[in-house]
């Protein structure tokens, strides 16, 4: 039964997709079949084998390492501000970005990242049919972050179509930056962080070639990727702000929202006698479903969708975290994997942004297609989870 509502989920995705697709003529099948192999075979090999347990855990464990090395740094001026036996969130999630923030940076100034990020996107442009530029930078977002991507490419920008650009934008708000992996971490499980990093990166590229099909000629096929030129101490003050600045933007966004949630929860109880959340919740339940989360656990688990849909991946995981008793542990995999991404209605204004800061008229194009973005990318997200639901 559960792999029946799997396929049935399955095929409701590649249909929304397929119904919100300005050219279905262009639709190339075998890519996509090719990536929906990958997506299976990758997650079976993640979740469902001794080889994915081992790296896994050695993912997990080198992660737990560098928490600990974050928090050295973190007692050294936090010291003391906790009473002993607690664990604040932002001590404990957030202030290790600035470390893993630093990491990133070096990786980037010795030359690692790029060029792991270059050839990765090459290998997988054999696979998925589509641009160098495309497959590089849906590598690249899942590495450096989902605004910090266009700057490696800012000369093609001006260069880009419509088309291209929204393939780039989807596949930033699909993913996830490195630098927060490890708080996500301390979260959920971190076997289905790196299971949902590993098949959002083809499911993105699965959905955009669906919504957004196209070709790129061999003219067209370049990558160009821009480097700024520092010093080691420059890069390392640059990206230990960078890092602390994204802290202090999460830290606020998650006062702002959760209380924004508790409050609109508090006044929809008392007018209708139910919160908004589980109204919401009913809203996606089906969806919940076609992922493959039992029918009595599909009101909450929906509404932890909504949750994480309208505010960020942050709240409703902390959502799930308060929630978990209610769910079995199939469906905690299946919702965690759905959580890992930025699909979420600020990444509309962050992506924008950005691109808007690199070349102007290219940023108010994103802006234009912004729910066409969020659609694609809220799909990915449903087509992760279903794709671990034929696995769990």
């Amino acid at each position: 039964m559960n792999y029946l509502i799997s396929i049935l989920g399955l095929i409701v995705v590649l249909a929304l997709a397929w119904v919100a697709s300005n050219n279905r003529k262009g639709i190339k099948i075998r890519p996509i079949i090719q990536m929906l192999v990958i997506q299976v075979i990758l997650t079976y090999l993640l979740l469902n084998t001794k080889f994915g347990l081992i790296l896994i855990k050695g993912i997990a464990a080198g992660f737990e390492k560098l928490l600990e090395f974050a928090n050295e740094g973190i007692n050294f001026v936090f010291g003391g501000l906790a009473n002993e036996g607690q664990a604040p969130f932002f001590l404990t999630a957030l202030l290790p970005i600035v470390f893993i923030s630093v990491l990133i940076g070096i990786l980037q100034h010795i030359k690692v990242l790029p060029f792991i990020m270059k050839w990765l996107g090459w290998i997988i442009s054999k696979v998925n049919g589509m641009g160098k530029l495309e497959s590089y930078n849906g590598v690249a977002s899942a590495i450096v972050g989902q605004s910090e991507v266009f700057i490696t490419v800012k000369k093609q920008l001006g260069h880009l179509s419509p088309q291209r650009l929204y393939t780039l934008s989807a596949s930033a708000m699909s993913t996830v930056s490195m630098s927060i992996v490890g708080a996500y971490m301390t979260m959920i499980e971190p076997r289905y962080v790196v299971t949902a990093i590993v098949i959002n990166l083809f499911g993105g590229f699965i959905i955009a070639s669906i919504i957004n099909p196209y070709t790129v000629t061999e003219e067209e096929d370049l990558l160009v990727i821009q480097s700024e030129k520092q010093s080691f101490f420059e890069m390392l003050g640059e990206y230990i702000l960078d890092g602390f600045k994204v802290v202090i933007i999460v830290a606020a966004m998650l006062i702002g929202f959760v209380a924004l949630m508790a409050g609109v929860n508090t006044l929809f109880d008392v007018i209708f006698g139910i919160s908004f959340q589980e109204i919401m919740g009913f809203v996606f339940a089906p969806f919940a479903i076609l992922m493959g989360i039992p029918v009595s656990e599909s009101v909450t688990a929906g509404g932890i969708m909504a949750t994480k849909l309208v505010t960020n991946e942050f709240v409703a995981m902390l959502s799930l975290n308060e929630l978990a008793s209610g769910l079995s542990e199939r469906s905690i995999g299946i919702l965690s994997v759905f959580l890992v991404s930025f699909a979420n209605f600020s990444s509309i204004g962050i992506i924008s942004g950005a691109v808007k800061g690199l070349h102007e008229k290219q940023g108010n194009v994103v802006a234009r297609m912004g729910l066409k973005l969020l659609y694609g990318a809220t799909l990915v997200s449903v087509l992760s989870a279903v794709i671990v639901s034929f696995i769990l």
